[in-house]
């Protein structure tokens, strides 16, 4: 009778089994599909750290061309100074210059006129008619003197003049010497302002090709995450009705089982208490003198029930009154509740209240113990693929090399970190917690603060808020 009730139930287990391996199948597809997920995730999240880092490097090169940009034009505003000041100095040397060369004309006639007359009165005999002019020597030597100091005035003034004109001539060709220099480094100033100009216009260009691409990938990264959420959402819906499929089909075998062995156990009663009763009738026939049977069937079923003292039901079946007094309750699988034996609602909650402080505060300090730990590496670089706490690790690396410092062997990647350890809600997370998100994983420090290796700018940090972005799992290994 065993083999036939365990046969039984082996065969409603494979029948709820097929029922509910169409349910198995597609949430098979779904976490595979979900493993894609998180790597397009993991992959839109790595090119947006890539291209911030580029979008950064560019608006530090924008920011230098700016600086030298403004000192280009600091110098074309001095020139433009210089330059002026050099006009005013060209108009004041041609000033200069209009009066010299006035002077000098003014002076070359006047010494003309002295020497025509000086010719008219006797050309080179001028001299001697002076001599012979004069009535004596003196006058005649202060004749010479006068006209000795008239000459050398004359000359005198005609080489100053000479001297001026050359100055001013020398002067004007300088100035416009330097003027030309200068509009020549004006120029230049002005090509280099143009060029930087080209530049900081194209880098500019060039940053806002990084920040479409910045919000395009945030935005496939919003929907990826949705995706990975929706596929969670549905992973989980799938896998409790395939085990409340598993726990229903479970229960019906139970049940028939036991209906089946309280069927077989009943006839098998049925057809004990009838064989007796057949051998009772036998053992209780009376004879006559010839060997004719008496009848006395009522007489025999009153003595006979007289003697075992057995009650029988309408269909024959003994009725079992032995405890009928008793207050014996049964369960829906037909088993009997010791109620003097049974545990209160308010000490099972007492006890399962004792059990969960004594758990929270175990796993509360040992996780304290790695936060403790993880928190003393912030500040070290973010380095993609890396695994050392001080050279450089990712997002995983950096969560796998705290918790094997406590004996704990974590997966590589983010995504297979995912279903290490057991899940709890966030609500119920506790220090050293994994909080994995998509494509991220960090560890919970408590108060809704978490340490992670964050990107390649901020490096190995801590947030102030855990839900910074949508969570996927939480896990707990300690």
């Amino acid at each position: 009778m065993k083999k036939r009730i365990v046969c039984l139930t082996l065969a409603l287990l494979m029948s709820a089994t097929q029922v509910v391996s169409v349910s198995a199948s597609r949430e098979d597809e779904l976490r595979e599909e979900q493993a894609i997920t998180s790597q397009q995730l993991d992959a839109t999240y790595s090119r947006m750290d890539e291209l911030a880092y580029a979008k950064s490097q560019l608006e530090n090169e924008i920011s230098e061309l700016d600086s030298n940009l403004v000192s280009v034009m600091v110098s074309i505003d001095t020139l433009k100074g210089d330059i002026d000041n050099k006009e005013v100095d060209i108009i004041k040397t041609k000033q200069d210059l209009a009066k010299a060369q006035k002077a000098r004309d003014k002076q070359y006639e006047s010494m003309k006129l002295r020497i025509q007359a000086l010719y008219e009165q006797g050309g080179d005999a001028a001299w001697f008619q002076m001599m012979l002019n004069s009535e004596d020597l003196s006058e005649l030597l202060t004749r010479a003197e006068n006209t000795q100091q008239m000459y050398e005035q004359d000359r005198k003034n005609l080489d100053k003049y000479v001297n001026t004109i050359n100055e001013v001539n020398n002067l004007k060709t300088q100035y416009e010497s330097d003027k030309a220099e200068l509009e020549e480094m004006k120029a230049s100033y002005e090509q280099q302002s143009y060029d930087l100009q080209c530049q900081i216009d194209q880098k500019k260009s060039e940053s806002a090709d990084y920040e479409n691409e910045i919000a395009y990938a945030q935005q496939q990264a919003t929907e990826y995450a949705n995706l990975l959420a929706e596929q969670t959402a549905e992973i989980q819906r799938l896998e409790a009705e395939r085990i409340a499929a598993e726990e229903e089909a479970r229960r019906q075998a139970e049940e028939e089982a036991a209906r089946q062995a309280a069927e077989e156990e009943a006839a098998a009663k049925a057809a004990e208490q009838e064989q007796d009763s057949e051998s009772e009738e036998e053992e209780n026939v009376e004879y006559d003198e010839d060997g004719n049977e008496i009848e006395n069937t009522d007489d025999a079923d009153d003595e006979s029930e007289a003697d075992d003292g057995v009650e029988y039901d309408e269909n024959g079946d003994p009725v079992d009154n032995a405890g009928a007094s008793d207050d014996v309750e049964y369960d829906e699988y037909g088993n009997v509740i010791d109620s003097d034996n049974t545990v209160s609602p308010d000490d099972y909650e007492s006890e399962q209240s004792s059990d969960s402080d004594s758990s929270s505060s175990s796993g509360s300090g040992s996780g304290s113990s790695v936060v403790d730990f993880a928190t003393q590496f912030v500040g070290n670089p973010y380095v993609w693929g890396g695994t050392s706490l001080t050279g450089g690790a990712d997002c995983s690396g950096f969560t796998q090399s705290v918790y094997a410092n406590f004996g704990v062997s974590l997966p590589r990647t983010s995504y297979e970190q995912q279903n290490a350890g057991t899940e709890v809600s966030y609500a119920d997370a506790q220090p050293g917690d994994l909080i994995c998100y998509g494509g991220h994983v960090a560890i919970y420090m408590g108060n809704g603060r978490i340490v992670h290796a964050s990107n390649s700018v901020d490096g190995i940090k801590i947030s102030d808020n855990a839900a910074y972005r949508t969570i996927v799992s939480v896990r707990r290994l300690v």
